[in-house]
C-alpha cells in the first residue's frame, strides 16, 4: 500500500509539472501574439495615419550603400519566394502530399491557413492604401504596400513549415537547424523588398508581426477544431 501511494504521488507530480508546461507555452504564446498585434497596430498608426517616415528613410540609406547589380539579381531572386506565384503552388504541393499520406487534417490546416493568409493580406492593403516608394529598382508595382504581402505570406509558409517540420520524427538537432533556416529565409525575403524598394522597412515589419499573430490564431483555431471534433467522436462511439 505504501508503495501505491508513493507511484500515485509521484504520478501526481508529474501531471502538475505538465500542466504547469502547458500553462507557460500558452501565456508565452498569448503575451507574443498581444505584441506582434501590438507592434503591428502601432506601425500602421505612425506611418500610415501619421506619416512619420523617418524609420524607413534611416532604412533605405543603409541599405543603399551595400546595393550593387549582383546584389540587386540575388534580391530579386530571393523575392520571387515570397511572390503568389511560388507559395500558391507549394500549399498546393503540401496540400496533396498529406491527401496522398491519408493526413486529412494536416492537409484541410494547410490549406485554410493559406487561402485565409492571402485574403488577410490583400484585404490589409486595401485599407490601408499606403502607396510603394518611389524609384524601385526593378518594375514598378502599382498595389498598395502595407503591409509587406511577400514578408506576411513567406512568414506564414515558414511557420507552417516549421510546424511540420517540429511533427515528425526527425532528431531535435536537425528540426532546430531547419528551424532556423526557415526563420532566417522568410527575414531574407522580407529584406529584399526593402533593398528592391518594393517596400517601406515598416511594411515589412508590419508584415512579419502580422503573419506571426496570424500563424499562432490559425494553430490555435485550428487545434481546439480538432480537439472538440476528437473529443465527439469519442462521445458518439458505443
Amino acid at each position: 500500500m505504501a508503495f501505491h501511494l508513493q507511484g500515485g504521488g509521484y504520478m501526481e507530480e508529474e501531471v502538475k509539472k505538465e500542466t504547469k508546461k502547458v500553462s507557460l507555452k500558452i501565456l508565452a504564446a498569448v503575451l507574443l501574439f498581444a505584441l506582434a498585434l501590438f507592434i503591428f497596430g502601432f506601425l500602421a498608426q505612425e506611418v500610415v495615419v501619421e506619416n512619420e517616415d523617418l524609420f524607413d528613410s534611416h532604412v533605405f540609406a543603409f541599405f543603399k550603400s551595400y546595393t550593387t547589380p549582383q546584389v540587386v539579381r540575388w534580391m530579386a531572386f530571393l523575392s520571387f519566394f515570397g511572390s503568389p506565384k511560388f507559395f500558391l503552388p507549394a500549399y498546393a504541393v503540401l496540400v496533396a502530399y498529406f491527401l496522398w499520406r491519408r493526413k486529412r487534417r494536416y492537409a484541410l490546416d494547410i490549406g485554410i491557413v493559406g487561402v485565409s493568409s492571402t485574403v488577410l493580406m490583400f484585404s490589409l492593403k486595401n485599407v490601408f492604401h499606403r502607396q510603394r516608394p518611389e524609384f524601385p529598382l526593378l518594375a514598378r508595382l502599382t498595389n498598395y504596400s502595407f503591409p509587406s504581402g511577400h514578408a506576411l505570406c513567406s512568414f506564414i509558409f515558414c511557420t507552417v513549415m516549421i510546424y511540420i517540420v517540429w511533427n515528425t520524427q526527425w532528431k531535435a538537432g536537425l528540426k532546430w537547424v531547419l528551424s532556423l533556416f526557415f526563420f532566417f529565409f522568410a527575414v531574407s525575403i522580407g529584406i529584399s523588398r526593402i533593398v528592391l524598394r518594393y517596400h517601406y522597412a515598416s511594411d515589412v515589419l508590419a508584415g512579419f508581426c502580422l503573419g506571426f499573430a496570424w500563424a499562432l490564431l490559425c494553430m490555435y483555431v485550428l487545434k481546439r477544431i480538432a480537439g472538440g471534433q476528437r473529443a465527439q467522436q469519442k462521445v458518439s462511439k458505443p
